[in-house]
């Protein structure tokens, strides 16, 4: 068949819809949904009883769509709340899905200190403890040394070297190696890996988990700090200091953090965690931009800045890092971000 004659992807996903539900082709209405970082789209579905699914167009040559579906039907055993599978169809990576609808939890949020933003912020925490207590993390990819690592030279190669043209600073070695240490120190549970608003859906008052094809056998404290640090709020050190203490206090109830884990101990950990996790989305958001030509995730560089200077700021030492961040990294990135109109 000549290239131009063959059928796009959207094509064969509605072909593939119309098999599903036996209907023609051209009867199936299909809607673009949303797309995100990866190479996956969505679209809705409507049937013609007015039921509505989301369809998940993952190219298997992209994107691995095993994963996921493992993982939704893990959760989904485990009784957390998880889009359930309709249809699946790896080798053509197309996946048919529970309509979630279209409110993510950061479309709750108002100001940091709104009692409205701080009690959604509570009930995603309760889901946090669901999901490391119900979900074993048996199976996972381990998040170890090296996938840790990897994740940390993200910000030296793409922030650094090829968005700003800056070195590395003095103590990165240092600093690289004890976040790793401290995230491999903590106790292992089932870690989402990007627990953040966006990937929270509110559904009838209740959240429900997507975009789960990373998760992975991890620290204890990851996706804690995936929201407490993430891309919408920016809490008072007061208000995140007595979440995590709860949070603390909650795991040691539970079994899954040892009772001879002090308050100062666990912070420090907490704070390792969300330092490993800012300088990881600094380097993506920047290689998302540069490699990957995504728009809209300059912008959004201050702000993890700002979550990275706030955790290092609960660490002992690296005071030539935070030096350097004020002094160097901090008026890059302005002058840079002026520069690309995205200030």
């Amino acid at each position: 068949m000549p290239e131009a004659d063959a059928p796009t992807r959207h094509d064969c996903l509605r072909q593939w819809v119309a098999r599903r539900h036996g209907l023609a082709p051209a009867a199936v209405d299909l809607r673009l949904a949303a797309g995100d970082a990866s190479f996956r789209r969505y679209y809705r579905l409507r049937l013609p009883d007015g039921d509505t699914r989301i369809l998940m167009d993952a190219p298997p040559d992209r994107e691995d769509s095993a994963p996921f579906v493992a993982v939704a039907r893990r959760w989904a055993e485990a009784g957390l709340p998880v889009p359930a599978l309709h249809g699946v169809d790896l080798a053509a990576g197309f996946l048919e899905l529970d309509d979630l609808g279209d409110t993510p939890l950061q479309s709750r949020f108002a100001a940091e200190d709104d009692p409205a933003t701080l009690a959604w912020h509570e009930r995603a925490l309760d889901l946090v403890h669901d999901l490391q207590n119900r979900a074993a993390p048996d199976g996972l990819p381990p998040y170890d040394a090296a996938l840790l690592g990897r994740e940390l030279d993200l910000f030296p190669e793409w922030c650094l070297a090829r968005w700003l043209d800056v070195a590395p600073p003095p103590g990165w070695d240092a600093l690289r190696q004890a976040l790793i240490e401290a995230a491999l120190a903590q106790p292992v549970v089932t870690v989402h890996r990007d627990f953040d608003a966006m990937n929270l859906m509110v559904v009838e008052e209740r959240l429900y988990l997507i975009d789960f094809q990373d998760a992975v056998a991890g620290p204890i404290s990851y996706d804690l700090i995936s929201l407490l640090h993430g891309r919408y709020c920016r809490f008072a050190p007061a208000q995140r200091a007595a979440w995590i203490e709860a949070f603390r206090a909650r795991a040691v109830a539970d079994g899954r953090l040892a009772a001879g884990v002090a308050p100062d101990a666990f912070r420090r950990q907490v704070a390792g965690m969300a330092a490993q996790r800012s300088l990881k989305v600094l380097g993506i958001f920047c290689r998302l931009t540069l490699r990957d030509h995504r728009d809209g995730y300059l912008a959004r560089l201050p702000h993890f800045l700002a979550h990275l200077e706030d955790a290092l700021a609960e660490l002992d030492g690296h005071d030539a890092v935070r030096a350097w961040l004020a002094d160097t990294l901090r008026p890059a990135l302005a002058a840079r971000l002026a520069a690309e109109g995205a200030a």
